[in-house]
């Protein structure tokens, strides 16, 4: 007998964040899914700045790593309003030192996004993505094989990003982690763990008052 199958492709199922080559990728990250990062580094003992995000978007991430780091460089390719200098980071001169580099980087550039933060770091660099991510033997050729993350740390709890938009309600298919590079650990072998249940903990109301709104402080 021949069965016929067919794909699921139910949103519950498909992790469906694709985006058109020429897209600005633009999904921004909630607020508390930074704190978590930034509370991971501090237990490190590596809170070193100056920080950058090349990817600032509208700041949902700027304006937690600057409750953490005393300064704050922000930028992006686009402006979406938020206030910071336009700058391509990727394919424009290559930017000083700074202590850590952070960002949501554009799915399409992450590999490159990735190299540049490593070479422009002196303590670290970190990004969120899709777990799938890790996935690819050429992806694995080419950056993990050669650069392999310091420290992978997967969410326990799914991080809900809408395109366009920040909510704080909704729901998603797709599981995100947060990929580090630490210097000082550079060439040990990588460290999986997971982000604890922190959502509750680390999500304020006025995370999502303004999506607009003035930058403030450095940029």
């Amino acid at each position: 007998m021949n069965a016929i199958i067919q794909q699921n492709r139910s949103s519950a199922v498909m992790q469906q964040r694709t985006e058109a080559h020429d897209s600005l990728d633009d999904f921004p990250t909630p607020p508390w899914a930074t704190r978590a990062l930034c509370d991971w580094i501090m237990e490190q003992g590596a809170l070193v700045g100056p920080c950058r995000e090349p990817a600032a978007n509208r700041g949902h991430m700027v304006q937690p790593l600057r409750e953490y780091f005393s300064a704050v460089e922000a930028s992006d390719i686009f402006d979406y309003g938020a206030g910071f200098p336009q700058a391509d980071y990727m394919f424009g001169p290559a930017p000083e030192s700074v202590g850590w580099t952070i960002t949501n980087p554009p799915f399409r550039l992450a590999e490159q996004f990735i190299e540049r933060m490593i070479a422009t770091s002196t303590v670290g660099c970190a990004v969120i993505v899709r777990s799938a991510f890790l996935e690819g033997v050429n992806r694995f050729q080419r950056l993990f094989s050669q650069t392999p993350p310091t420290d992978i740390l997967q969410f326990t709890e799914r991080v809900v990003m809408h395109k366009g938009k920040l909510s704080a309600t909704g729901s998603t298919a797709t599981a995100y982690c947060w990929l580090v590079w630490r210097k000082e650990a550079a060439g040990i072998a990588t460290r999986f763990d997971w982000i604890a249940p922190c959502r509750k903990r680390l999500e304020r109301a006025e995370d999502y008052a303004t999506i607009a709104r003035r930058a403030g402080g450095e940029a």
